[in-house]
């Protein structure tokens, strides 16, 4: 008896918690050693829970919820749910100081409600188990006395100095910035302990303030040797002995279209028009999964890291540059294998058929975004450089722009968030922050990666094959309450009922935002509401691009999730239907995979997020005492948050604005001057000093200029 077939037992409505010799006897299992490490298995994972007299039951059927922390600075936490018993409508659930029982930042957890709302409206429950640590490591500061210390933990949501013994110091000093291991876990009045294993240097040395960040994140900066040995044999493969064995597209007119600076190049494109006006588009992915065999050194470790992290000053590649910039980039003029999908499409953005196969190709030219916009913009010289494309060029404007209408149609949410850059000097410092553009380019293969993403889901649904979905879930009722209160203030409403909830209702708010005053503000607290996309097994959908089946298969050098369902597909498209030994083999790996990619991806996003952040704040502290002009972004009960035209944002504190006395008025998102009338909403336009800028806590504070 496997997993699923035992929680699938458990599950049904007339199951009663029983113990392991009672499950044993009814379900008749022969090899009772196996079965007994099974439950062990599925109680770990948080699947089941053992009760007090011993009795096994689903954790959510027993009014449990199994999830992670999400900490605070003032020591409480709240628990964000994987999974959640019916009778709890959503949203994260409030855990005080005290009822978090040693449970830190992230940390996996058993949680009980003790009560179904709390002052504010939260339910409120206390930790009964911690099913995974996830901060046995720490990076912060040391504050030492002459016999002991105390090390400040850089990430604010643990919430607890860590004490350091004064044998365990290793020779660390004062401010300096350390890795320490947690030797004991918090209790009850009792702060964690732990030995300093690395001193990474002094507090404003160049360079600690991100080395600071990847060990924080655990960020792998090295490759194992045998993973390195393994893709320098890989690397040397001969492509040419592969070319009988593909669809041989050498002679075959396709571009790459990248930023200038990437290096990492795994899609390419191609486009004609046929003889009955339909468009026929082909996507050529690098085929990452050919060199990257399952159960390999390569295919462990780029799963145990998930994904490339694009950090402010490098990146942390997912697979070694012998293969990530070398052998699987579709760099130009060079044999590549590939592997392709053609798409029929109409001209109403229908994918009238398709066709997918392992190919080998050789790109004609390496086109960056910025050359591609000035050929489409009408420049004579870059159009005369790449002549023999420049129909070609225009025909993919054209095909994206009703792709992108078919999407429109169907409800897709687009946010328009402006992007930036900041720009480093040698030494690592903040230099400048750029704005970055999106021109026509980046929306040409934006959209020609979504059919194909949408294409390949869809194709390995109707096969019945275990496959990795990326998923977007509808919102839950507690954050739709929440956010209507907030669009309620600008005279806007999402419609919530009986039915399935809507991706137009959303797109609609978007589109009437848009060149507004509160655009960017409404379109923030609508992300912040929606679930985070993720990886799964099963084919949710996403709700953000009003898809019912979606994959990620266009980056599979950077990316774990293309990569596994790469192999998929060649496996479905070479051997035929999978035995039902494989399926079940391939379908437990899946599942595992997509819960590592989400996790990993998340882990990603907040090291980039903060290297980003760090050097913004560092960016200003030149600028301190000077005047900026910028955008009220949010309004709260404390102050106002302004955000600069080079996209830095600070707040300006209630307390500096000593004119008069300001009350919030929450229904409306305003701040109120009680005697002058006066109001700062969002979308206002004001005028700023720089009056304090601490780069450790990445914080800005403004004062208001009238």
């Amino acid at each position: 008896m496997n997993r699923e077939e035992i929680l699938n037992y458990m599950r049904v409505s007339t199951y009663k918690p029983l113990t392991a010799e009672d499950l044993v006897s009814t379900l008749n299992i022969e090899n009772v050693g196996e079965f007994l490490k099974l439950l062990n298995e599925l109680e770990r994972e948080g699947e089941i829970i053992l009760t007090r007299k011993n009795r096994y039951g689903i954790t959510e059927k027993m009014g449990l919820f199994v999830g992670r922390i999400d900490g605070h600075a003032k020591g409480f936490g709240f628990l964000v749910p994987e999974r959640s018993p019916d009778f709890h409508k959503g949203g994260d659930i409030f855990i005080s100081a005290k009822d978090l029982n040693g449970a830190m930042h992230n940390d996996r957890v058993i949680v009980r409600l003790i009560s179904h709302m709390d002052m504010k409206g939260k339910p409120e429950g206390e930790v009964i188990r911690i099913l995974t640590r996830e901060n046995e490591l720490c990076v912060g500061t040391v504050e030492k006395s002459p016999n002991f210390a105390f090390v400040v933990p850089d990430d604010k949501r643990i919430g607890q100095d860590i004490f350091i013994p004064f044998e365990k110091m290793k020779d660390a000093r004062d401010r300096d910035k350390v890795v320490v291991r947690i030797t004991r876990w918090p209790e009850a009045r009792r702060n964690p302990e732990g030995e300093i294993i690395e001193i990474l240097g002094k507090k404003n040395e160049p360079g600690i303030d991100i080395l600071c960040i990847v060990r924080k994140h655990k960020l792998p900066e090295e490759f194992p040797q045998e993973v390195i040995a393994e893709a320098q044999r890989v690397s040397q493969l001969p492509i040419s002995e592969e070319a009988p064995n593909r669809l041989d597209l050498r002679d075959y007119p396709m571009i790459t279209m990248d930023g200038a600076d990437a290096k990492d190049l795994d899609d390419a494109v191609s486009l004609e028009i046929l003889d009955n006006g339909s468009y026929y588009l082909g996507v050529h992915i690098a085929d990452v999964g050919f060199y990257v065999k399952e159960g390999s050194a390569l295919d462990k470790e780029a799963l145990e890291r998930g994904t490339s992290v694009y950090l402010v000053d490098r990146v942390i590649p997912m697979l070694p540059p012998e293969l990530s910039n070398n052998i699987c980039s579709l760099n130009p003029r060079v044999d590549r294998l590939s592997m392709t999908v053609f798409m029929e499409i109409n001209k109403n953005g229908h994918v009238k058929s398709y066709d997918i196969k392992p190919s080998i190709i050789n790109i004609n030219h390496r086109m960056t975004y910025d050359k591609v916009n000035e050929i489409l913009d009408g420049d004579r010289e870059a159009a005369a450089q790449y002549q023999e494309f420049v129909d070609t060029f225009l025909a993919m404007k054209k095909l994206s722009e009703i792709l992108k209408e078919k999407r429109t149609k169907r409800g897709s949410i687009d946010f328009d968030f402006p992007e930036s850059k900041v720009i480093l000097d040698r030494d690592g410092k903040a230099d400048k922050i750029i704005k970055l553009e999106r021109g026509i380019s980046e929306k040409i293969i934006e959209e020609f990666m979504i059919v194909a993403n949408e294409t390949v889901a869809q194709h390995m649904y109707w096969l019945e094959v275990p496959f990795l979905y990326r998923v977007h879930e509808e919102p839950t009722e507690e954050k739709m309450l929440t956010l209507n209160e907030f669009l309620h203030a600008f005279g806007y409403h999402i419609r919530t009922g009986l039915d399935k909830m809507s991706p137009k209702s959303f797109q609609e708010i978007v589109e009437k935002v848009k060149g507004r005053p509160e655009e960017k503000a409404v379109n923030t607290v609508i992300l912040r509401s929606m679930k985070h996309a993720s990886y799964s097994d099963e084919p949710l959908g996403h709700f953000g691009l009003a898809s019912e089946f979606y994959s990620h298969f266009t980056s599979p050098i950077r990316r774990y999730p293309d990569l596994v369902i790469h192999r998929i597909i060649r496996e479905t498209l070479l051997e035929g239907p999978l035995d039902e030994k494989r399926t079940k083999k391939l379908a437990k790996f899946i599942h595992k995979a997509a819960a590592q990619s989400s996790m990993r991806e998340r882990v990603a996003e907040e090291a980039e997020r903060e290297s980003v952040d760090l050097k913004k704040v560092e960016f200003m502290l030149r600028h301190l005492g000077e005047e900026f002009t910028g955008i009220i972004s949010s309004v709260t009960n404390f102050g106002f948050f302004v955000e600069l035209d080079n996209s830095v944002e600070g707040l300006v504190h209630v307390s500096t604005l000593t004119d008069d006395y300001y009350y919030f008025d929450d229904k409306h998102l305003v701040l109120i001057g009680k005697h002058t009338g006066e109001t700062f909403r969002i979308g206002d336009s004001v005028k700023v000093l720089v009056a304090k800028v601490n780069v450790e806590e990445r914080n800005i504070d403004f004062e208001l200029i009238k």
